[in-house]
């Protein structure tokens, strides 16, 4: 087997596969809404929650209040209430507050277009701020999640330990043109085929291009 997986083959497959598959809902809020600040406040219920929640969750919330200053105005008590039951929803909560707060104040009410600003928004962490950059903006960016983290080391593509090197490992590799996409296509496959404990390898359109790394059970 190549020692290096061919991307470009994996990912025009990947794009195939993933039509019949369910979008990831932080992706579904960037198509229907295309606002930077929604898929901000998306990206922060999402974390450590299920899709199936977090869109509901996002969708309520959006019908109380879709700008900065609207959910500014909301309670905590209410955003708690409308969000519930993602994880940690009690501190997303006082999070997005905290958020319409500083956006409105130091940044005309704007979600920050670059990276690093985004990063000094409470609660928000490389993940979130790539993805903002990517569904929200639609401008370049690797958000690395745990289906990207595992499956670019399952493919054999890099050898990293950590979602940050991961990040940092792709920068460096993968062509720009799949930058965008390639959360969206990962998380699809990984929730669906990929899965972090014994992969449906029999089913993977793509398990001639893989190594296969770290995997001990398959189905």
């Amino acid at each position: 087997m190549a020692h290096n997986p061919n991307i470009e083959k994996i990912i025009r497959t990947l794009r195939r596969e993933v039509k019949n598959l369910k979008t990831p809902s932080v992706t579904m809020v960037g198509r229907k809404w295309k606002s930077p600040f929604l898929v901000l406040i998306s990206c922060l219920l999402s974390l450590r929650t299920k899709d199936e929640v977090t869109l509901p969750a996002s969708e309520r919330l959006f019908a109380l209040a879709a700008s900065p200053q609207g959910m500014f105005r909301l309670s905590i008590p209410t955003i708690e209430k409308t969000i519930y039951p993602v994880g940690f929803y009690k501190t997303k909560a006082r999070n997005i507050k905290l958020i319409c707060q500083t956006l409105i104040k130091k940044f005309a009410s704007q979600v920050p277009a670059d990276i690093d600003t985004l990063l000094t928004l409470r609660g928000v962490g490389r993940k979130t701020a790539n993805l903002v950059m990517t569904e929200g903006f639609g401008k370049l960016g690797i958000c690395v999640d745990t289906h990207v983290h595992r499956i670019s080391n399952r493919f054999g593509y890099i050898a990293t330990k950590t979602p940050e090197e991961t990040e940092w490992a792709l920068r460096a590799k993968l062509p720009k043109k799949f930058w965008i996409e390639y959360n969206a296509l990962l998380v699809m496959w990984g929730q669906n085929i990929c899965k972090p404990v014994s992969p449906f390898c029999s089913r993977c359109a793509v398990k001639d291009l893989c190594q296969r790394k770290e995997v001990e059970l398959s189905r």
